[in-house]
Order: C-alpha cells, then sequence, then structure tokens
C-alpha cells in the first residue's frame, strides 16, 4: 500500500482461480466465449469477487447475476472457502435464437478463496441478494503482522534484501 503499511488481504485469494480467469480472457477474449463445450472444473468460469473489510470482518461478495440460490454451493474445508455451482440459459438451446453477442458466461463456475488461518465454519455467514453473493467472516481480519524469515545463503551469511 502507499502508505507503507501491509495489506491484510495479501494471499487471499485463490491464485488458480484467478489464473483460469485470465486464461480464458487471454484464449479469445470476451467475443469468442466457447459455450458449446461442457463445463468441468478446471474449464469453469470465474464470478467477479471483491473483498474488502468492515470494521474487523471479511467480507466477500460475489456477483452472480441470474444464478438461482438453488444452485449455488457454499463449502469451506481446509480453511478455503468455495463458492460453485451453475449459470443456466434457455437461450440457444432449440435452435431458433441466434446471437450477435454474448458476453455472459453460462454453464458451471467456481471461486475458492483461502482465508485466514484459524478460521472455521462458524464464523462464516452467507446472504444472497438480487445476484449477489455476500459472506462475512467474523472476525476474519487479523491484525497479525507477516513474520519475515531470515534466508541464509548457502555459499556464505544471511542474504538480506532492503525494501522500498
Amino acid at each position: 500500500m502507499a502508505d507503507g503499511s501491509t495489506n491484510p488481504f495479501e494471499g487471499i485469494t485463490d491464485f488458480f482461480s484467478e489464473m483460469n480467469r485470465m486464461r480464458e480472457l487471454g484464449r479469445g477474449g470476451r467475443e469468442q466465449v466457447q459455450e458449446d463445450r461442457q463445463r468441468t472444473h478446471a474449464t469453469a468460469w470465474v464470478p467477479a469477487t471483491d473483498i474488502f473489510a468492515n470494521e474487523g470482518d471479511l467480507v466477500i461478495r460475489v456477483e452472480l447475476a441470474g444464478v438461482r440460490p438453488e444452485d449455488i454451493d457454499v463449502t469451506f474445508s481446509g480453511g478455503v472457502l468455495t463458492i460453485s455451482g451453475t449459470r443456466r440459459t434457455e437461450l440457444g438451446t432449440g435452435g431458433e435464437d441466434s446471437f450477435y453477442i454474448r458476453e455472459r458466461f453460462y454453464g458451471a463456475f467456481r471461486r475458492a478463496i483461502t482465508l485466514p488461518a484459524g478460521t472455521d465454519d462458524s464464523q462464516i455467514s452467507a446472504e444472497f441478494e438480487n445476484g449477489l453473493v455476500e459472506l462475512a467472516v467474523k472476525g476474519g481480519v487479523s491484525g497479525a503482522e507477516p513474520q519475515r524469515i531470515a534466508l541464509r545463503s548457502r555459499s556464505g551469511g544471511p542474504t538480506t534484501r532492503t525494501l522500498g
């Protein structure tokens, strides 16, 4: 952060979910989304997500416009919160619809977020309203600063690095 403080959310988002999103975008941009193939865990689209602090709580908002609440699954295991499900479409299945532009993703989606160490499921609440899933992790914003580990060079003394 610009003021020199550390980001409490550093490392919280799932690296693989973000890489999957970037791969899909780079593969053909938004104009060439291939919805004809069956989506799997590996090809699931990744919904847009905001993660922020609200007082001492960690808040996660996942945009799922057009997804019914019964098609959303929220799980927590091994410190990882996963939001997954399916966005269904009735359009284009009967051969009568001709799309000029199709930018919305359909089929399976998945977003996995690693929560701070020590989080348990009793701290997590989830709500759904107007296509937005909001999860709150009570006390999820930890004031604990990351601890730097000294790295010793095999060829000699300790290695140091200056930040800034």
